[in-house]
């Protein structure tokens, strides 16, 4: 018994290198967080697409909203950690402080929600891909499977599904407002903006001039 189990074991860590190593060149065929909305929105609307085809205004955005020292950390950025620590234990309302480079692992090997057991595995996912992939693998891997609507992932489809246009022909308003719903996409809506929207999608904006894609 205790053989099969280790042979059990052996083939799940063989499967998992092998995975990481063919993710460094293609986006996974789907994610347990697009099966989820597939189930609860009826639908999956993604269209994956290269680096290049992204354009700058989009990956300007979403590293300006959600990671501004992405290409400057290892993989964690333990200023910002701290920072949601203290945050959190002052008991105000719960704020992450995961990098890009986590949230891809989390997006393509895991799945949602919190626990430590999760969260142990998306810190050795993290280390493995920062040192596999590199930033650019990464950041595309990040904004072709997040999801960005009900039902919706990718920033491809984002932008046709809210703009009608291809990413890589966002303006810089556009691109803004889709890393203005990131945090919340199933809740948040561009058409439709509060006023914290509103300050958040000029916020971004402003901070767009300081990211520069290395």
């Amino acid at each position: 018994m205790w053989n099969k189990i280790k042979k059990l074991i052996y083939i799940l860590i063989l499967a998992n290198i092998l995975f990481i190593f063919w993710g460094k060149f293609f986006n996974p065929p789907i994610t347990l967080t697009q099966i989820s909305g597939l189930f609860e929105f009826g639908k999956l609307k993604r269209d994956y697409i290269s680096y290049d085809e992204m354009g700058d205004h989009v990956k300007r955005a979403v590293i300006a909203s959600e990671d501004q020292n992405f290409f400057n950390h290892n993989g964690f950025d333990y200023k910002a950690i701290q920072k949601a620590m203290e945050h959190n234990g002052a008991g105000k309302k719960l704020r992450g402080g995961s990098t890009i480079s986590q949230q891809t692992a989390k997006n393509i090997f895991l799945w949602q929600g919190r626990s430590w057991i999760r969260k142990g595995f998306e810190t050795v996912y993290t280390f493995i891909i920062e040192l596999v992939w590199g930033k650019d693998v990464i950041l595309e891997r990040y904004l072709n499977s997040i999801e960005m609507g009900r039902g919706v992932f990718g920033v491809e489809a984002a932008s046709e599904y809210y703009f009608n246009k291809k990413s890589k022909d966002l303006t810089k308003s556009e691109a803004a407002w889709i890393a203005t719903i990131l945090p919340n996409p199933k809740k948040y809506d561009p058409k439709n903006p509060s006023a914290y929207l509103n300050k958040k999608h000029n916020w971004i904006i402003r901070q767009m001039n300081n990211v520069s894609l290395k």
